[in-house]
């Protein structure tokens, strides 16, 4: 009998443990986010039907119906092996998009992959996503649910395994404290009965067990917030002046080294200086969003008086109490502009966009208004990390968004991707730099000639040394 309610228990935990794995394994829009946020946002446009640095998403399962399923799988885990295969459709998309091959994702799984498709395509028709939150249709209960993990944090089925262990760890101990006993009665050895659970946890064995998984776990921990340490991914910074990426990099196409002209010339990409942001801004003085309440900060750190279209003489030596003349003078004539008469209402707002000119243009280090903006920073690499932006923006052609993620559609910058020594690496492993017609690399010879033999398609980082540890630290 004891045999047999072992069985039985043990196929009800196996059972239940099954049951719930394979559940939380389905491919779902939810989790086909995390990973298109992860691994597809810094080439592919988010909203799906628009082009970026790949292309646009929706409908790519169409596109590739012709075929199996198993073949467009391939091409999302490995695009360049299959054109090497000579695959029609994966040699049509690389010849129709310039021979510029994917990234190479080989651990993404198929369900992942299905999770990743059922999100392109709920968000190309508006099922999944902001449009169906606004719509408050299906897809909006299923945006709370990706957004909102509950209080596991995403991690339920983990718990629930631990749980289930715990249980079956219990249940074995309790059967083989009964095995004992019935062997040690038919030996006819004098033995107290089976042991009780509380004596069973509190056991030598039990303890020094749980010490052992608590140094595991602490050691772990310790480790692993080591490796994180200093790391800011995500990181969104309140800046001075609520300059908006997505009005003048989105909006507006205005070019990412117009402004950051040092990406394609030096290590930096260098901060605006206030002068590039008065190219464009001498002439609108008034913001599309805030109106008066930004632009006129910048005004205010330069020296420009906008109400004489002229830089103010001697800026330096003014006070606060000439300088506010200067500048609330200007905001209330735009006022006036806009409402016929400056009220009560007008000079609430007069005095509240002072008070924030005063507040985001001084500080304890800088007591003064006249001077540079203090900006944030948000992108920060350790002191032994040699990091070059024109090698990587005017040599490789790495489009900005491939590290600093769909800057365009930001309203306030973040930190967009992890920036760590493993993220860099497997960049280096994957990327293929643009070999062809590029005089940097012309005295590859070797390569250059295999690739006219047509023994290889491409050249990664890694294959010209990218991964030489004196490359980044030096």
């Amino acid at each position: 009998m004891i045999y047999k309610s072992l069985l039985f228990r043990l196929s009800c935990v196996v059972f239940l443990l099954s049951s719930t794995i394979s559940l939380n394994a389905q491919p779902s829009a939810a989790a086909g986010e995390t990973v298109f946020k992860n691994m597809c946002a810094s080439c592919h446009n988010r909203n799906m039907v628009q082009d970026m640095t790949g292309p646009a998403l929706a409908g790519v399962e169409e596109r590739w119906a012709d075929y199996p399923s198993e073949d467009l799988y391939a091409w999302i885990r490995n695009s360049a092996a299959l054109i090497e295969s000579g695959h029609p459709r994966a040699v049509e998309v690389y010849n129709q998009y310039n021979k510029v091959a994917m990234q190479a994702f080989p651990t993404l799984t198929d369900d992942e992959i299905g999770s990743v498709l059922l999100y392109v395509a709920g968000v190309a028709d508006g099922t999944y996503g902001a449009a169906a939150t606004a719509g408050g249709g299906a897809g909006a209960a299923g945006t709370a649910a990706a957004e909102d993990k509950g209080p596991f944090g995403g991690y339920l089925i983990y718990y629930i395994i631990f749980g289930f262990l715990i249980a079956l760890s219990l249940v074995l101990a309790r059967v083989l404290s009964r095995l004992r006993y019935m062997a040690d009665q038919a030996q006819g050895i004098e033995t107290e009965g089976p042991k009780s659970l509380w004596s069973m946890l509190t056991s030598k064995g039990m303890i020094g067990l749980l010490i052992f998984a608590l140094i595991v776990l602490g050691g772990y921990t310790t480790v692993n917030n080591a490796i994180g340490l200093n790391r800011m991914q995500d990181y969104e910074p309140e800046q001075p002046i609520k300059f908006s990426h997505e009005t003048h990099a989105g909006i507006n196409q205005i070019d990412c080294q117009y402004c950051h002209d040092g990406a394609r010339r030096s290590k930096h990409s260098v901060i605006p200086a206030t002068n590039t942001c008065m190219n464009c801004h001498k002439a609108i003085k008034v913001g599309s969003k805030y109106g008066t309440g930004e632009l006129t900060k910048i005004f205010a750190s330069i020296g420009y008086d906008p109400s004489k279209d002229t830089y103010i003489e001697n800026y330096e030596s003014m006070t606060e109490e000439e300088i506010k003349t200067v500048y609330t003078a200007w905001i209330a004539n735009q006022y006036v502009v806009d409402n016929g008469k400056l009220d009560r209402r007008g000079e609430r707002l007069m005095e509240t966009q002072w008070e924030e000119i005063k507040s985001s243009l001084t500080s304890e280090t800088k007591p003064q208004i006249q001077g540079p903006i203090e900006w944030v920073r948000i992108h920060n690499l350790p002191d032994h990390v040699y990091f070059n932006h024109s090698q990587h923006v005017s040599v490789g052609e790495v489009e900005c968004q491939t590290c600093h993620g769909p800057v365009e559609e930001m309203e306030e910058v973040k930190q967009f991707s992890p920036l760590s020594m493993g993220w860099c690496v497997n960049c280096h492993r994957e990327t293929e730099v643009k070999f062809t017609n590029n005089p940097y690399y012309d005295s590859y010879e070797q390569y250059h000639k295999e690739i006219q033999e047509g023994k290889r398609s491409g050249v990664t980082v890694e294959e010209i040394g990218g991964l030489e540890c004196q490359k980044c630290h030096y």
